[in-house]
């Protein structure tokens, strides 16, 4: 709930001060106006809507008693009699407070004024009544100035709480607000000349009819607005929602391509070691080398001619056998036999011989 406000105007409150200044004593009365409760609502980025009531009492009017205690007595006890006979011709409903004027006193309500307050309460059964206490002081020692202060308040629980008072001609309105305060004025040829020409520029509820369009345009945006907020929550959980399944399709196609590969590596044969292309090309060029061939060796240790204890079975088989050897062992065996051959005796000795003959 908003904070309670009291607005007054500079004719009301201008003359209570002179009552005030006026009177050789102390002066209380009661209040008429009347007091309104508007709901707000107020839509923002963080919120979607915010509901705020706000308080306003208006004061219009005021009637002075003669003297002082005369609807209360002294304990504060409310007379509602003698608050029929202050009232006269005005409705009790019009009522919503009462207030008091002091010299020289702080602005603190008394035991006694705070009886009669919720008193008055009870008395009218209206829980929304305002107390409004002025008090006035010397500036100067001779009293040509006075300094005069002003305060409202309003009892919650009989707790009582002080309200700003707000002065309607003393400042602006708010932006872009209207005034809905009603007139103070309740003359005969006044109300005579609303009722006859109010029909054409106020509606049944008492505003001007382009304030009733210009409001019910304002409703209308706030309707759309809301329905508006709303399709954007809506569709920002669906792309939450969207999203959460993205991510999961994407975790389980990862899942997927690990599986896979797991899968392929476990059936994959394991990798050769050796290299059959190389063994078979050494076996299909030196097949036939004399250096691969087993051979029979003298006492000396030099090759017998003409002699090979290899066949082509024994070939392929010794091959085979050999496949297994690498290319560093096949050369150093083919250097050996290199050596071995051009040391031929027996050779020499032929040659020899034909020499002698």
């Amino acid at each position: 709930m908003a904070e309670p406000t009291v607005r007054v105007s500079g004719i009301v409150l201008a003359s209570l001060m002179f009552h005030h200044v006026t009177g050789d004593s102390d002066v209380e009365g009661l209040i008429l106006g009347e007091s309104r409760f508007e709901e707000q609502v107020t839509i923002s980025d963080s919120q979607a809507d915010h509901i705020h009531i706000k308080e306003t009492y208006n004061i219009q009017k005021h009637i002075a008693c003669h003297s002082l205690n005369i609807f209360y007595n002294s304990v504060g006890a409310v007379d509602v009699d003698s608050i029929k006979k202050l009232l006269a011709d005005n409705k009790q409903e019009s009522v919503i407070g009462w207030y008091r004027q002091r010299r020289n006193t702080e602005q603190l309500m008394t035991f006694r004024e705070k009886m009669v307050h919720e008193n008055l309460k009870s008395a009218l059964a209206n829980p929304h009544m305002v107390f409004m206490l002025l008090t006035q002081t010397k500036l100067t020692p001779p009293g040509s100035t006075h300094r005069t202060e002003y305060a409202a308040f309003i009892s919650r629980s009989r707790h009582f709480m002080n309200i700003p008072v707000l002065v309607n001609n003393l400042g602006l309105l708010e932006q872009l607000a209207y005034w809905k305060v009603p007139a103070s004025c309740s003359a005969a040829g006044y109300n005579l000349t609303m009722k006859k020409h109010g029909s054409k520029f106020f509606s049944s509820n008492g505003l001007l009819r382009e304030v009733n369009e210009v409001n019910k345009m304002n409703d209308s945006l706030q309707a759309e607005l809301q329905k508006a907020c709303r399709d954007v929550e809506e569709s920002e959980r669906l792309v939450e929602t969207l999203q959460a399944e993205v991510s999961a399709l994407r975790k389980r196609v990862r899942e997927r391509k690990r599986n896979g590969a797991a899968e392929v590596a476990a059936e994959s044969p394991p990798e050769q070691t050796d290299n059959l292309l190389l063994h078979q090309a050494v076996r299909a060029l030196f097949a036939c080398s004399p250096q691969f061939h087993t051979q029979t060796l003298t006492l000396a240790a030099f090759p017998v001619a003409g002699v090979c204890c290899c066949s082509p079975e024994q070939d392929d088989s010794t091959a085979a056998m050999n496949a297994q050897e690498t290319p560093s062992l096949l050369d150093s065996c083919s250097t050996n036999c290199r050596k071995r051959r051009k040391e031929t005796p027996p050779r020499r000795e032929r040659k020899r011989r034909k020499s002698t003959s």
